[in-house]
């Protein structure tokens, strides 16, 4: 415990070894679905399920430990969601690019990371630190209101709905034995003992939703077709899509409804709009024993298939017949890296801030030493086979218990390789019992709101649509971005044009070439193509 205490500096920081792992195992069991989520998307692109495992649990061990021992700071990374749908959805399946080709784009991704990170270099600093403050405060409680609606809607609690995007569910068919009504009392529960100050007060919550919910066989509402309305597709080989009709919310299905991701000869099996979490219906405890679906599971160790297939598709790029376009390699590499900056820049700030790092300055404590970390993580994810490995929201869960060093992300990695042993426990932790915690956190970052100068309508505006168009895309990404746009133009328009950080200017650039340009081209995907 000494040693602990004395390589993270726990004491001097206000904390015990005890309460910084019980931070760590907060953010785990908040942010654990990535090791079956993330393996079953990318398992869409014909890659082994194992080996994308294998991957996902490395990678986050990986991000967390450098960040963690280096940075001594306690958030956790993990291949980051909608970066591996991106990957997923949009370049594999949508562009056609052989899986390892993407991988290709993502290691040189985190290269340039890497790179832009090097205090010799600092751009990512600058880039972070030139933002104006009440952006940067309106970026924390955008994320807040993101991880809220992400848990509102795992939980059950809202619904989609054609009209108004979002509805309270059917709250008269809540009884004992569904998802959302053990996901009300939950979040209740946890919000009074965290009032009363009660330690691990998440984590108490989480155990008791989810044995509850597997005593009575609860409905998990966020995995049901009635609720979640995934959309299945069956791809034929001249390229016809068919609606399956499917009858169970899984990734892949075959004609005859069979679970499964897989490519059937020339035929593409592919979901859109699946939901997030198990695919599970119904909260079943996890059973003994090893092998799949068991308690403990062993499979993932010996997964290979993917590690090194990033270098060697290398030679699969160029002009050639069968091989990928220079100019469609590049616009992935810089899709990756844009989003990658800012959903990791948001993310450190907003839970940073939370924690205490940010200093008088408003400037993030250990920025340089926070990024390469991340730019690490997404270099080794790449290497051993999965997407773009980012820093986590969910780091607030922890942050919020009382976290404040790098020991959270330590033990956060370690528990992520348990991944390899204990998928099916994991598997077994209801969706509506881990989302609750994201609704608790994200009411708590809302607090920062009244930190923003609402009477200067230069800083307000821009302000409010970094905050709204979080949630409203489901993109940080695209909250700060269109945040900085109308910072600047309203700068411009108020004759303070003069008044804008050259970095702003830059990122104001940026933004604009890459979310608007002529036709239904972006400047950036018009540049590129232009290249061919």
């Amino acid at each position: 415990m000494e040693a602990l205490d004395k390589q993270f500096g726990i004491t001097e920081a206000g904390s015990t070894v005890e309460g910084e792992i019980r931070a760590g195992v907060t953010t785990f069991l908040t942010m654990a679905y990535i090791l079956l989520v993330n393996p079953a998307m990318l398992s869409g692109t014909g890659m082994e399920f194992n080996d994308a495992l294998f991957a996902t649990a490395i990678a986050a061990f990986v991000g967390c430990t450098v960040m963690g021992l280096w940075a001594n700071l306690p958030f956790a990374l993990a291949p980051g969601m909608g970066l591996n749908a991106y990957f997923v959805f949009t370049v594999v399946i949508g562009m056609g690019v052989a899986w390892e080709i993407a991988l290709a784009a993502v290691l040189i991704e985190g290269i340039l990371f890497m790179i832009m990170s090097l205090p010799q270099v600092g751009w990512r600093t600058e880039m972070i630190n030139s933002i104006p403050t009440d952006l940067k405060i309106a970026t924390g409680a955008g994320i807040g209101m993101f991880l809220a609606l992400i848990g509102l809607q795992e939980t059950g609690i809202i619904v989609n709905d054609a009209v108004t995007l979002n509805e309270l569910a059917a709250t008269g068919m809540w009884e004992y034995d569904s998802g959302e009504f053990i996901a009300l009392i939950g979040l209740i529960a946890i919000a009074g003992m965290m009032a009363r100050g009660v330690p691990g007060a998440i984590i108490i919550g989480i155990a008791g939703m989810s044995i509850w919910g597997w005593a009575v066989g609860a409905t998990d509402p966020y995995n049901m077709l009635g609720n979640a309305d995934p959309l299945i597709f069956y791809f034929d080989a001249d390229g016809n899509a068919v609606d399956l009709l499917a009858t169970a919310s899984y990734m892949c299905v075959d004609a005859a409804g069979n679970e499964g991701c897989y490519y059937a000869g020339t035929d593409v099996l592919v979901a859109v709009n699946v939901p997030s979490g198990w695919g599970a219906a119904e909260a079943t405890a996890p059973e003994l024993g090893i092998g799949t679906g068991k308690l403990i599971s062993t499979d993932a160790l010996t997964a290979t298939g993917a590690v090194g297939a990033a270098i060697g598709a290398f030679g699969d790029i160029g002009s050639g017949t069968g091989q990928t376009p220079l100019g469609d390699f590049l616009l992935i590499m810089i899709t990756f890296l844009f989003v990658d900056i800012f959903d990791t820049a948001g993310t450190l700030y907003s839970v940073g801030r939370a924690a205490g790092y940010v200093d008088e300055n408003d400037e993030l404590m250990n920025s340089n030493e926070a990024f390469m970390s991340d730019a690490a993580a997404t270099i080794v994810g790449a290497l051993t086979g999965t997407s773009t490995t980012t820093t986590y929201i969910e780091s607030a869960a922890g942050v919020e218990e009382g976290g404040k060093t790098g020991l959270v992300a330590v033990t956060v990695g370690v528990l992520m390789l348990s991944g390899l042993f204990l998928s099916g426990l994991f598997q077994a932790i209801p969706q509506f019992a881990m989302a609750t915690a994201l609704i608790v956190v994200g009411s708590l970052m809302m607090k920062q709101v009244a930190d923003i100068d609402w009477d200067n309508l230069e800083m307000a505006v821009p302000a409010f649509l970094t905050m709204v168009l979080m949630p409203f895309t489901f993109s940080i990404a695209a909250g700060i971005a269109w945040g900085v746009i109308a910072y600047v133009a309203i700068q411009i328009i108020a004759g303070k044009a003069q008044e804008v950080n050259i970095v702003m200017w830059i990122i104001f650039a940026l933004m604009s070439m890459f979310y608007l340009g002529p036709g239904n081209e972006t400047t950036f995907e018009w540049i590129l193509s232009n290249l061919n």
